[in-house]
């Protein structure tokens, strides 16, 4: 199994990106947020998950272990294969995933293509207890990092740059309108 890629990237095309590691090139599927990251960059190490089936043998890369340990958990449950996996870490974080799964929130997964009602009940029901426990300021708090995500978005930032601004803003602000207003302000300056 492969677990660790460290290597030059010698191209990035529509979610996957080739890492070149002493001449021999692996293709290597992200989130849209690692995509983003890699964007620029020359040089990569990526934590890998190694996905074998009987017709084919795929890499899934992420730059930091939540990630990855939260595309296992998701791939643990019956409906959810590695796409669907990557959908739903594109669109919000792990905090946030374990948070939607805590609070029995569907709604954040079936925003994913391919993620149904009933898909999105089953993996609630299968992680609620595999998650780990957020205290109540942690989960309003990423509800609004998820909320304010979702409006940045959809004002046509990428999800990069949003997660990336969402980052900077202090951790007393808790109001999902006041998270938007000052990313907008940072997101200006640049």
């Amino acid at each position: 199994m492969i677990a660790k890629l460290k290597g030059k990237i010698e191209y990035l095309k529509d979610k996957y990106a080739v890492i070149d590691v002493n001449g021999v090139g692996y293709k290597v599927f992200v989130t849209d947020y690692t995509f983003g990251r890699l964007a620029g960059e020359e040089e990569v190490d990526l934590n890998i998950y190694t996905h074998v089936r009987e017709d084919m043998l795929a890499l899934y890369g992420f730059l930091d272990m939540e990630e990855k340990e939260m595309f296992e958990l998701l791939i643990s449950i019956s409906g959810i294969g590695p796409k669907a996996a990557l959908g739903i870490l594109s669109i919000a974080d792990p905090k946030t995933i374990r948070t939607a799964i805590a609070n029995e929130d569907s709604s954040v997964l079936t925003r994913v293509s391919g993620v149904g009602k009933k898909t999105a009940e089953r993996v609630i029901l299968e992680l609620k207890n595999k998650v780990i426990n957020l205290s109540e300021d942690e989960k309003e708090m990423a509800t609004a990092d998820s909320e304010a995500l979702e409006a940045l978005i959809a004002l046509g930032y990428s999800v990069v740059e949003a997660r990336e601004t969402l980052k900077t803003i202090p951790s007393d602000v808790k109001s999902v309108e006041e998270k938007i207003k000052l990313a907008l302000k940072s997101l200006g300056k640049k």
